[in-house]
């Protein structure tokens, strides 16, 4: 049996910044776990720019923010295994795990970060008729093959969902040759960054298709066409609106879900919405000493926002293992109503919390001119004027230590979205 005071599950951002923060907050032994062949998780094959730009304050490719951490857990004398897998975790953070040289390892630790990142959502969620033909990718999928194994999946190419992921393929695609015909959304909205739309797709003249969906795909042994349509206010084909493309590829991007399979076998309840454990101020989730962070949680816009996350999930995981749960005071639930869908964390006990905390969230539709609100029960402390929020774009809010305690009695906090 090894033992470490803290074991992470996952070698991605969330991962590396988690563990780094933690060693710098006293923690001794640190043991990172990652399943690929190379720290840095999904960064790797992202090599467009854009990263950093809130953590360093300049603008880095994937691999190179992911180099940076590496560089600084090597700098601290980080233990970590590649090619190894988590296989469970037991309520007495106990990890079982495998790899070739090792065969099972039984590792012991005094807590756990789960770290995993998330998924694409497949094909099959999906429940697109017709044949199962070559040329059907995720985006993610088809990223790895252009940027890290050199293969082009096609040359025209139609792309169904516009999160980030199909909007950064959408103009990736084009660089190398292929043309890309059309990126159609099944919801009135686009679910990217709107910086993703502008650089991705208007500066390339693709167009975008809101509430439109694949209806059919043509072809047996390779794609040779799909069939899009428009969809009415429930998500249904409306008759007479078909449009026929020819395509040889068709990659999907219809969202993440986060990797959460472990943390359902260990006991963790997961949040409906996110489908990512329910934390409290601490990045702790039920079981006490596991904590999450990153994709694996909710999932994020921006890599900078995983990497503060995990920082403070580090921190408080070492100062679990150095002093153990503090105790004391009343964890506050905090509600998403009215255009909010949710928040991380779920509660927040003011005795335990920092001076200041970010409470991230997103929104459920596009509203204008609207205010974001945070109620402590009946008491708005927080009236901020947005031009305009969106389902793509993560929001926040900061709360601090002072206004909370101040608030005697307190039993609720709220956050809305309210009309100008």
């Amino acid at each position: 049996m090894l033992n470490y005071d803290i074991v992470i599950a996952g070698g991605g951002p969330a991962g590396l910044a988690a563990a780094i923060s933690a060693k710098r907050n006293g923690a001794q032994s640190i043991l990172v776990i990652e399943r690929d062949k190379e720290l840095g998780g999904i960064l790797n094959q992202c090599i467009h720019n854009g990263f950093g730009l809130h953590t360093f304050q300049e603008e880095l490719t994937g691999p190179e923010y992911a180099e940076r951490f590496i560089r600084q857990l090597l700098e601290e004398k980080i233990e970590y295994k590649l090619n190894t897998m988590v296989l469970d975790i037991s309520e007495e953070k106990k990890i079982t795990a495998m790899n070739r040289e090792e065969g099972i390892l039984e590792i012991q630790a005094k807590a756990v970060i789960l770290a995993m990142g998330c998924r694409e959502r497949s094909r099959g969620a999906l429940n697109i008729p017709g044949y199962r033909p070559a040329g059907i990718y995720s985006a993610g999928t088809a990223q790895r093959l252009v940027n890290m194994e050199g293969y082009l999946p096609g040359r025209e190419v139609v792309i169904l969902g516009s999160g980030d992921i199909g909007l950064i393929m959408a103009r990736r695609m084009t660089l190398e040759g292929a043309k890309v015909k059309v990126v159609a959304e099944l919801l009135p909205y686009s679910g990217g960054l709107k910086r993703n739309i502008v650089q991705c797709l208007d500066d390339f003249g693709i167009p975008l298709k809101l509430s439109h969906t694949v209806v059919d795909i043509d072809g047996k042994e390779r794609v040779k066409g799909i069939t899009l349509a428009q969809v009415d206010e429930n998500r249904r084909p409306i008759p007479g609106t078909e449009e026929h493309y020819t395509c040889d590829t068709l990659l999907l991007s219809c969202g993440l879900i986060p990797e959460n399979e472990i943390s359902r076998a260990l006991g963790v309840e997961i949040s409906p919405v996110t489908s990512g454990p329910l934390v409290n101020e601490c990045l702790e989730t039920n079981v006490e000493g596991v904590f999450a962070c990153g994709n694996v949680l909710h999932v994020h816009d921006l890599v900078d926002f995983v990497s503060q996350e995990a920082t403070a999930a580090g921190k408080h995981a070492a100062e679990y293992v150095l002093h153990g749960k503090a105790k004391g005071g009343k964890d506050i639930p905090i509600q998403a109503v009215e255009g909010a869908r949710y928040t991380v964390p779920k509660t927040i006990n003011p005795e335990r919390m920092d001076e200041k905390h970010t409470v991230r969230f997103r929104v459920g539709d596009v509203y204008k001119n609207c205010f974001v609100s945070v109620y402590l029960d009946n008491e708005r402390i927080i009236h901020k004027k947005r031009p305009v929020v969106a389902p793509g774009e993560m929001e926040e809010v900061v709360l601090t230590k002072e206004q909370l305690m101040s608030h005697s009695g307190l039993s609720q906090i709220t956050v809305k979205i309210e009309e100008a």
